[in-house]
């Protein structure tokens, strides 16, 4: 089992990661009747896929002799406002504080971005924007 989790009530939900001990909460969102003062299981699913893109690409990375430490990524979410509720398009910008990077290495690390496990495991009606800034 990778995930123990419980119900604290007050739509608030306490995940504890079973090899490592380290825990997250999750709050619903304020247009879904909780406050907002947590990631939301939406709002994870997303972050899922920044840090998948980011983790992937590092561990080509590291391989290729290449640094990304600094290397920052924003997410947006867009869910539907028709029902049911779902996350319908995920914007994702990568920026690389370096711009000394080889033409066939962006390549090559764009491709390990785009085909990360989690962009893999996502429904393809999920729209995945995802943007590659190099050296910002």
């Amino acid at each position: 089992m990778t995930t123990s989790i419980t119900y604290e009530g007050q739509l608030r939900c306490t995940a504890v990661h079973n090899q490592s001990k380290t825990s997250i909460e999750t709050d619903a969102p304020t247009d879904n009747k909780g406050k907002g003062e947590r990631f939301s299981p939406t709002d994870l699913v997303c972050t899922a896929l920044g840090t998948c893109i980011l983790t992937t690409m590092a561990i080509r990375a590291n391989d290729m002799g290449i640094e990304l430490k600094g290397t920052t990524v924003d997410v947006q979410k867009h869910m539907s406002t028709e029902p049911p509720r779902r996350i319908v398009k995920i914007d994702v910008s990568v920026f690389f504080p370096a711009s000394h990077f080889e033409e066939k290495d962006m390549a090559t690390l764009e491709r390990i971005g785009n085909n990360c496990p989690v962009a893999k495991s996502l429904h393809p009606e999920i729209a995945q924007d995802i943007k590659y800034v190099w050296g910002q």
